[in-house]
This record gives structure tokens, C-alpha cells and sequence, in this order.
């Protein structure tokens, strides 16, 4: 009977993380963003900052610094399209650096 129950416990858990994906919101989380393109948290952080994806920095109410957040309409562009291109500035810096 404790299986049953074991399976029944991760049906419900991996139907609750799809439900969480599944959620429409108006502004995501770098955490939220990474999980759902499968990247890192660091690796969504850069894209922002880079202005790789348009994402807006809200207060988080966890301190000074401000978060970022990614609007629901950017995250179906960048998956239906993709990363934008890569600004003039960080092009010449990719070729300065020899990369």
C-alpha cells in the first residue's frame, strides 16, 4: 500500500510543478525565467543585463537592491524567437577580447 501511496505523492508534485509552469503571471522571476528555458539563473541574469532579453528592475522587497523581472509577453518572444542580437557595445568588446 506505501507505494501506491509514493506514486500517488510524486503524480501530485510533478502535477503541481506543471501547474506552476503552466501559470500565466504578468512579471516572472530570473528564477522562475531559468527554470522554465532550462538555463541558469546566472546565465538569465547576464542576458538581462546585457540587454539579451527586455526585463525592467523592480524592487523585491528583500532589500536595497532592486530584482530583475521579465515580462510574461518577453519570455513567449524569447522562446517563440529567441535571444535579441547583441548590442554594437558588446560586440566590440567580444572582438577586443580576442573571443
Amino acid at each position: 500500500m506505501n507505494s501506491l501511496e509514493d506514486r500517488l505523492t510524486r503524480i501530485e508534485a510533478m502535477l503541481a510543478a506543471l501547474m506552476e509552469v503552466r501559470q500565466v503571471r504578468e512579471w516572472y522571476t530570473v528564477d522562475e525565467v531559468a527554470r522554465i528555458v532550462g538555463r541558469s539563473e546566472f546565465t538569465v541574469r547576464e542576458w538581462c543585463r546585457r540587454g539579451r532579453i527586455q526585463a525592467a528592475k523592480k524592487g523585491s522587497g528583500r532589500g536595497a537592491h532592486a530584482a530583475w523581472a521579465i515580462a510574461h509577453a518577453e519570455l513567449l518572444r524569447l522562446q517563440r524567437e529567441g535571444l535579441r542580437p547583441a548590442s554594437r557595445d558588446e560586440l566590440s568588446r567580444i572582438e577586443a577580447s580576442g573571443s
